[in-house]
């Protein structure tokens, strides 16, 4: 037998519906019954035969959005509409947004950092024992995975990391050999560049540009896991996201990061050094002016720092990614947060080694 499809009749103020309101019906009725109701109007349902979610959408549409009366509604129909009476919605307060004392905003802020401060140090401990566990038992460690990271995070970033190691290494040439030369100490640029980089910009510029460009890969890769509920489908089986994503990331990061650092350092002190020389100081020089202001401490001071670095930058990473939620923009937050997140520890890691090493005498 055909279903009897809904109809509707407009005589002025009065709406008459009939038939059955299901998805289709509905949808054939909606605009006309929207467009004729306003307040005041009154729609009788008397008519009607048949009413599912879609029937009630409209008569709710009619009743709360358009301020229409609904009358002859049957019980049954009335029932599905109870769930969405006006108490099941938060009133808008006409529009007017709610201001928070500062007191409480604060605190507010104060409880969502301690935490995230809470689950950050969680999943160390959790990535340390994992790390610790694949170091005891190589074969738990997915190394192909790690290489393919190695690859991706490392050698494929060669070019923007020397690049920014070569022009930071000329510009500190550059911006120091003018004030210099009116003391006529000019060639202690070569100092200058070499500490720079070897102690703190060769591997605080590595890490960011890491933290950039891998980082934020990590987080969008394994975000965009989580949102797929691949991550709780691992759960499901025993598998330990950690062990089985973060490791072999958190491995290459650390791997990758010093390798990077001499790469730069190296860029960037041959950066300053043709600055040098292009004032004309010639290359022997040079050369044992860079051979006289440079210790193995020097070079070891910011290799250390690298290691640290390359954790701080996989883990956060990873940590953002699996942090994210559920939503069309949750993976571009797990990012940005992954972003902002690497560079301020890298930056707050760096100023600790920087009293730590002052305070050794390294």
């Amino acid at each position: 037998m055909p279903s009897e499809s809904a109809e509707i009749s407009v005589e002025g103020s009065r709406i008459r519906l009939k038939g059955r309101l299901d998805a289709p019906g509905t949808a054939k009725v909606w605009n006309r019954a929207v467009k004729a109701a306003d307040k005041g109007a009154i729609v009788d349902a008397s008519g009607v035969t048949y009413c599912d979610s879609a029937g009630a959408a409209l008569f709710y549409e009619l009743e709360q959005g358009r301020g229409a009366k609904i009358e002859n509604l049957s019980e049954d129909t009335r029932s599905l509409l109870k769930p969405y009476g006006e108490d099941a919605f938060p009133k808008l307060d006409g529009g007017k947004q709610r201001h928070e004392s500062a007191p409480v905003a604060i605190g507010r802020v104060a409880v969502a950092l301690a935490a995230d401060l809470r689950e950050q140090l969680t999943f160390t401990g959790q990535a340390s024992v994992a790390l610790l566990a694949g170091v005891m038992n190589p074969g738990r460690v997915r190394w192909g995975d790690m290489w393919h990271t190695v690859e991706t995070a490392g050698v494929n970033a060669l070019v923007i990391v020397g690049m920014i190691g070569f022009l930071t290494g000329m510009i500190m040439a550059f911006q120091s050999t003018v004030p210099l030369q009116q003391f006529g100490v000019d060639i202690f640029v070569v100092n200058l560049v070499a500490l720079a980089m070897l102690r703190e910009l060769g591997g605080i510029m590595t890490a960011i540009v890491l933290s950039g460009r891998s980082g934020s890969a990590f987080a969008a890769e394994i975000g965009t896991m989580k949102v797929n509920e691949e991550v709780n489908a691992l759960t499901t089986m025993g598998i330990d996201p950690v062990r089985f994503l973060v490791v072999p990331k958190v491995m290459a990061a650390i791997i990758v990061t010093p390798l990077l650092t001499i790469y730069a350092n190296v860029i960037g002190i041959a950066g300053g050094l043709m600055v040098v020389m292009i004032f004309g100081h010639p290359w022997a020089a040079v050369y044992n002016q860079l051979l006289g202001a440079v210790t193995m401490n020097d070079i070891f001071a910011g290799l250390i720092k690298s290691f640290f670095f390359g954790a701080l930058v996989g883990g956060i990473g990873c940590l953002r990614g699996l942090q994210t939620k559920s939503g069309a923009s949750a993976v571009g937050e797990s990012t940005t947060r992954a972003v902002v997140s690497g560079i301020f520890l890298i930056i707050l890691v760096d100023a600790i080694f920087a009293v730590v090493f002052y305070a050794i005498k390294l």
